[in-house]
Order: C-alpha cells, then sequence, then structure tokens
C-alpha cells in the first residue's frame, strides 16, 4: 500500500472494522468483563456476553447475534455515567486490549499514516469506546453508535442507527462528503461479510483475518485478504480450545460470585446517581 493511488490534490483515508481485524475477538466482551469486575454487571449479565463471545469466535458475527447484544447492552447502561464508562474502558485496554491488537494491522495503520491518510475505525461498539481506541492507536477518529445519554448518563436509547452492516457504509460516505475524503482512492478492511458494505464504498477493499462468508464474498469480488491470525495444524480444533477456554474461565467466576450467595446471583449492578441536566456530544471527532 502507498499514497500513489491518489491523485495529486485528493485527500484519501482508510477505513477499518475493530473487532477481529484491529484488535483479536469482541472488544465489548472485555470491556463487559471489567464492568463486571468492578461490580456493574450482575453475574447473568456477563454469562449472556460470555456465550455470545463463544458464537462470534467459533461462527463469526451475525445480524441476529448483533441486535440481541444491541438490546441486551441499552437495557443494562441505562443510568450508567458517561465519564465512568469512559474510564472503566481506558483501564481495559491497558489491562487487556492493548496487547489484542494484532501487530500486522497496526503495521497497515502506520503505513497510512506515514502515507498522509486519514484513518478511522467503524464500529458497532459505543462511541466511546472507539474513540478510546482509535486515541490510543494513534487513528484520526472514530465512528461508532451513540447512545444517548443526559446530565452525563445514558438513557438507554440510541442517537440515530446501530451502526452496523449497511449502516457503517452509509456513515463512512457521510463523513466523505463532510471532510472532502475520495472514497476512491480510499481504503477499508474488515473481518466480517457484515463489512462488506463499507469495503464495496472504496476503491481499495481488502478482508482482514476474513470469516467463512467474507472469505468467499472476497474471493468472489477479487478484494484482497490478509490473514494475521496464527494458526495451529488443527485451525478447528485450536478455536474451539480457546473457546473452552473462555467457557471455563467464566465458570470459575460464577463458582466464585456464588460463594457470595448473601449478594444474590442477580444481585443490582452498580448505578450512578440519576441524570440532572441534558448533555450533548460530538460523535465523531476525537
Amino acid at each position: 500500500m502507498t499514497s500513489d493511488a491518489a491523485r495529486p490534490g485528493t485527500r484519501v483515508a482508510a477505513f477499518f472494522d475493530v473487532d477481529n481485524t484491529v484488535i483479536k475477538g469482541a472488544s465489548s466482551f472485555h470491556i463487559a468483563r471489567g464492568l463486571w469486575q468492578r461490580d456493574y454487571f450482575t453475574l447473568r449479565d456477563i454469562v449472556k456476553f460470555a456465550y455470545e463471545q463463544t458464537a462470534y469466535v467459533l461462527f463469526g458475527e451475525s445480524h441476529e447475534q448483533m441486535d440481541r447484544l444491541r438490546q441486551h447492552g441499552l437495557t443494562i447502561v441505562k443510568g450508567w455515567s458517561v465519564a465512568e464508562m469512559t474510564a472503566v474502558a481506558e483501564e481495559v485496554y491497558d489491562e487487556l486490549l492493548a496487547s489484542r491488537v494484532y501487530p500486522g494491522t497496526k503495521a497497515i495503520i502506520d503505513e497510512h499514516l506515514e502515507a498522509g491518510h486519514e484513518v478511522w475505525f467503524v464500529t458497532a461498539s459505543p462511541i466511546e469506546v472507539g474513540r478510546m481506541v482509535a486515541r490510543r492507536i494513534g487513528a484520526t477518529g472514530a465512528l461508532g453508535t451513540v447512545p444517548e445519554h443526559e446530565g452525563g448518563h445514558y438513557t438507554g436509547r440510541l442517537v440515530g442507527e446501530f451502526l452496523h452492516g449497511p449502516h457503517k457504509a452509509d456513515a463512512v460516505r457521510t463523513l466523505a462528503a463532510e471532510r472532502g475524503l475520495d472514497l476512491e482512492a480510499s481504503y477499508a478492511y474488515g473481518d466480517s461479510v457484515n463489512d462488506a458494505a463499507m469495503l464495496a464504498t472504496v476503491g481499495h477493499p481488502c478482508a482482514i483475518n476474513p470469516d467463512p462468508k467474507m472469505r468467499r464474498l472476497a474471493t468472489k469480488r477479487g478484494w484482497a485478504m490478509r490473514e494475521f491470525r496464527k494458526r495451529r495444524k488443527s485451525g478447528r480444533r485450536g478455536i474451539v480450545k480457546s473457546s473452552i477456554t473462555g467457557a471455563a474461565w467464566i465458570t470459575i467466576q460464577v463458582s466464585r460470585g456464588l460463594k457470595g450467595a448473601a449478594r444474590g446471583l442477580f444481585r443490582l449492578p452498580r448505578r450512578a446517581s440519576s441524570p440532572e441536566q441534558p448533555h450533548t456530544d460530538e460523535a465523531r471527532e476525537l
């Protein structure tokens, strides 16, 4: 990849999906785990996230899975402090996510930045999470799902659409119009077939760590593919082993939680004080 593809005077960008493209696995699961360790989640909540993470690892992303996570997540975070959520995400990045960034993808990001390209992360995760990861990695900014908040607390509703599937492509086109980006000279990277609409908006699409559906689609359309996952002799066995390991971790944590039965299995999570003043925030720029 070089900047030679761009015409003189054009502005070029590279758009990256986050989960399994920039960061190994689902970043939302690791942030959920961090929140649970700080008493924001019940055990029921974290077990549900563990189930979705295992399904994600084994079968890749699905529309139904994302809808379930969306509804579950909005219900859980209602009333939470935006500032506290962001602070926890920063801590979880240092503890877990930084070590899960794919070096190969990071090298591509650095190449784009060195070539003078803008680098944007495009994720279904909350915009606060997308911004934080983008800032830590050195990207230009992030596009993400925007949870509504008032008085610094989440309301349990969204501003606009859940940034997934075709909505990612819509967001990329809107950003390009606002910033004068040449999409034909730009790049996009994703692992899931749900990123296909976004990849199709640019002149240089590339599937990174593609799931089976994305691999078939990329082959059919002649898109570039890059693989940064470590392969074992038995790849499927390695994936299953990883999923079982994750399930074992959850079992251990649930067992520990049961020792505190006096608090109850489905104890109420931490909640911030009630919202008082309306608050708005910029949805995209870092």
